[in-house]
C-alpha cells in the first residue's frame, strides 16, 4: 500500500483536480503504478490520451521526483491521506467521484464525519456575516464540526466562529495547502490547522484558478450531513455547493434573508424549492437529529462584560444590522459624545463592531 500510495500522488501532481480522469486511468490500468509504468503508446492506446498529450505527460512524469515530493511533504507538515486509508473521511468516499487522496495540513479525526457546511457570498452584508457566525459558533458548541472553504466573506466568518467557541473546523482549498488564498487569511489558515484541518486535492504549490473553485466545491459538500446557504446570489459558488450537496444525497439548507437584498434571492430560492429554512442553530440540530454529540465536552459560558449605564443603552439600541449614529442618538436620546465614548468602549469589550461609513452593530 505504501508504494501504491506513491503513484497516487504522483497521479494528482500530474493531473491535478481531475479525479475521474485518474480513477478512469486506473481502471483501465489495474493500479496507480501500473498506469505509471505505461509507455507513451499504452497511455494514447489504453489510457485514451491522444497522441500528443500523451507524450506531454510523459515527459512531465520524467521529471517528477516522486521520493523527493513525498520527503518535502514531510519536511513541510503535509500529510497525503488515500482513498485506502483508514483517515481517508467516511463520508466524501461515498461521492460519485472523490479524490484519490488529499493533502492535508492539520489532522482529521473520526468526529468529523458529523460535519456541517457553512457557505455564502464573498461580499456579504454585516448581516450575514453576524449569522455566519453565530450560526458557526452554535454549531462548534454542539460537537459538529464547520466546514467551509476559507474564502473572503461567509467563509471565513463561519471558520472563525467555530474557532472562538474551541470547536473543529476543515477548510476545504481551491489551491495548495501551502498557499494562502487570500492573503489576509495567512493568521486564519494557521489557526485552522493548529486546530482543525486545512485540505485540498491540489498539490502543494498550485495557485488558485477559476476553474479550481467549482471541483473543490464537491469536497466541501460531500464532507458534510448537510450544507448550509447563507447569503448568496442567484448564481454563484454557494449554489453550485448546495447542488452538489443535493446530487449527493445531502441536506440542503438555508438563511432567510430580505427581498430587498440580492444576496437573499439564492437562499430564498432554495427555500422555495423545498430547503428547510434556518433561523437558529437549533433549526441544523433537529433537521439532522442532534443535540448534543458531545455533552460532556463543556464550553465556558461567554462572560459579559460590565457595563454602563450609557453603554448599556446604545447596546440595547443596536442589532446585527447596522446603524448609524445618529439613529442611535435618536433612539436612545443621549447626547453625541456620549454616544461616541459607549460605541468606543463596546468595540473595545468585543460586543460591537464598526463598519465603513460609520456604522456599528452588534457582533453577536
Amino acid at each position: 500500500m505504501v508504494e501504491e500510495k506513491v503513484y497516487w500522488m504522483g497521479w494528482q501532481y500530474l493531473l491535478p483536480g481531475s479525479a475521474s480522469r485518474i480513477w478512469n486511468l486506473v481502471e483501465r490500468f489495474g493500479s496507480p503504478r501500473a498506469a505509471w509504468m505505461a509507455s507513451e503508446q499504452a497511455l494514447s492506446s489504453r489510457g485514451g490520451f491522444e497522441p500528443r498529450a500523451a507524450a506531454n505527460l510523459v515527459r512531465r512524469r520524467a521529471g517528477l521526483d516522486l521520493a523527493g515530493e513525498m520527503a518535502r511533504l514531510a519536511e513541510w507538515q503535509i500529510s497525503y491521506i488515500t482513498f485506502e486509508e483508514e483517515d481517508y473521511p467516511r463520508a466524501l468516499r461515498t461521492i460519485f467521484d472523490p479524490p484519490p487522496g488529499l493533502f492535508v495540513r492539520g489532522h482529521l479525526r473520526p468526529g468529523d464525519d458529523h460535519a456541517v457546511a457553512l457557505v455564502g457570498s464573498r461580499r456579504p452584508t454585516p448581516y450575514g456575516l453576524a449569522v455566519a457566525e453565530k450560526m458557526a459558533r452554535g454549531l462548534a458548541k454542539a460537537g459538529v464540526t464547520v466546514v467551509s472553504g476559507m474564502a473572503r466573506g461567509i467563509d471565513s466568518a463561519a471558520h472563525r466562529g467555530a474557532l472562538e467557541a474551541g470547536g473543529r473546523t476543515l477548510a476545504v482549498l481551491g489551491c495548495g495547502v501551502d498557499v494562502v488564498y487570500p492573503r489576509e487569511n495567512a493568521r486564519l489558515m494557521e489557526d485552522i490547522s493548529m486546530t482543525g484541518a486545512v485540505i485540498s486535492e491540489f498539490p502543494p504549490g498550485s495557485f488558485p484558478e477559476p476553474w479550481h473553485f467549482p471541483v473543490r466545491n464537491r469536497i466541501i459538500s460531500g464532507l458534510c450531513r448537510a450544507t448550509i446557504v447563507v447569503e448568496a446570489a442567484e448564481r454563484s459558488g454557494a449554489l453550485i455547493t448546495a447542488d452538489l450537496a443535493l446530487e449527493q444525497g445531502r441536506e440542503v439548507m438555508a438563511v432567510p434573508g430580505p427581498v430587498t437584498n440580492p444576496l437573499s434571492r439564492g437562499p430564498n430560492r432554495l427555500i422555495k424549492q423545498g430547503a428547510r429554512l434556518v433561523e437558529d442553530v437549533s433549526d441544523i440540530l433537529e433537521e439532522l437529529g442532534i443535540t448534543c454529540l458531545f455533552p460532556e465536552q463543556s464550553f465556558a459560558a461567554p462572560v459579559t462584560p460590565r457595563l454602563t449605564g450609557g453603554e448599556e443603552a446604545v447596546y440595547r439600541e443596536l442589532s446585527l444590522e447596522p446603524k448609524g449614529v445618529d439613529v442611535i442618538i435618536e433612539g436612545t436620546g443621549l447626547c453625541a459624545q456620549e454616544v461616541l465614548a459607549a460605541l468606543m468602549f463596546l468595540e473595545v469589550k468585543g460586543l460591537v463592531r464598526q463598519f465603513p461609513g460609520r456604522l456599528y452593530a452588534r457582533r453577536h
